[in-house]
């Protein structure tokens, strides 16, 4: 099994222990009959997330995630996931969700992403959203306070 790694830019570690999320990661792939080679989460303010959204896809707005696929095939996971603590906060707030919850939601979206599956039609994206869901199930709060 492959690496998985996790940087802070602009902000504080967010994980109690970091552990037990990157096992549940790992069992997520190999759920998904896929071998990591290495996966790299950088967790960053709305600033960092924006001029990487600007300057890599030319998009001009706010993001809570962006995924960078590095596999060579599609049956290893490789890659760099991009998120915005800061507006993961706030969909949070928004949705009226527990932070802890909607992170997860994002980091499990992201490496569904890089998994092969894609959101761009209604019928994707139900399907996303029912994996997300599956995958979230029963993984304990795992973010410090802040």
């Amino acid at each position: 099994m492959g690496e998985i790694y996790f940087f802070y830019e602009n902000l504080d570690e967010i994980f109690k222990e970091p552990e037990p999320v990157k096992q549940w990661i790992e069992s997520v792939i190999q759920a998904e009959k896929s071998h990591l080679i290495a996966l790299n989460f950088i967790f960053c303010d709305d600033e960092f997330l924006l001029q990487m959204n600007q300057e890599y896809l030319q998009h001009d707005t706010y993001t809570d995630i962006i995924t960078f696929d590095q596999s060579e095939n599609g049956l290893e996971i490789e890659g760099d996931v991009f998120i915005s603590v800061e507006r993961v906060k706030e969909n949070a707030l928004q949705l009226n969700e527990d932070f802890s919850e909607e992170l997860k939601r994002v980091i499990i979206h992201g490496v569904l992403h890089l998994l092969g599956y894609s959101d761009k039609t209604s019928t994707e994206k139900a399907e996303m959203r029912a994996k997300e869901d599956a995958y979230i199930q029963g993984l304990p709060y795992f973010v410090s306070e802040s």
